[in-house]
């Protein structure tokens, strides 16, 4: 019997406030299946799955009545729990991503390491308050509840932007393609942790 080396995952996290299931497939097409409450949360979200080449199926329900709070937070922590178990033990991984995205005046970049330690260091002056009905303070609470549980460290920078939906999709399109980078396998590296610790 061959092992599987398929990077997959499935994960339901089922809570008084949000009741969520997110599949991922990190060596996948770019393919989205995205059913949230929330639209823009939806958009940004393709966003990761096209420029990170991953594979994005989630069915998610909150309590939006309240506001959108909750259910932003839990898609993030349930998608970063599911990064952890499809990355593995990551032996033969770039570990290391980062990328620069510009659209029309704005500009992101965003540097990852799947270190094992969870951190977000989050610079952006966004110039709205919202995007539609969408507060711009869930992207940091999102981000936060990824990084917690998929256990990376997380560094992202708008450096300019005068357009707030156009700061927050530079964002994701260069976290999407940072991910990507990151969890690319090397093949000189097959096998091989990538840390001097031996673990990550």
């Amino acid at each position: 019997m061959v092992a599987s080396t398929e990077r997959v995952a499935t994960v339901t996290r089922n809570t008084l406030e949000s009741q969520i299931t997110i599949t991922i497939n990190l060596d996948g097409s770019g393919a989205a299946q995205l059913n949230t409450p929330v639209p823009f949360l939806n958009h940004m979200l393709d966003q990761i799955a096209r420029h990170g080449l991953i594979d994005i199926t989630i069915e998610a329900q909150g309590d939006v009545e309240i506001d959108d709070h909750h259910t932003v937070e839990d898609i993030g922590i349930t998608l970063g729990m599911a990064f952890a178990q499809a990355i593995g033990d990551k032996k033969g991984i770039n570990r290391y991503g980062s990328a620069y995205v510009p659209l029309d005046e704005a500009l992101s970049r965003v540097v990852l390491d799947f270190s094992g330690r969870p951190g977000l260091i989050l610079n952006a002056d966004f110039v709205r308050s919202h995007v539609g009905s969408f507060d711009v303070d869930l992207v940091s609470e999102f981000f936060h509840g990824f990084v917690n549980h998929a256990l990376v460290t997380l560094h992202i920078d708008n450096l300019r932007g005068a357009n707030a939906h156009h700061q927050i999709e530079t964002i994701f399109k260069a976290f999407g393609r940072a991910l990507r980078m990151a969890a690319t396998a090397d093949s000189r590296m097959a096998g091989i942790m990538p840390s001097t610790k031996g673990s990550l």
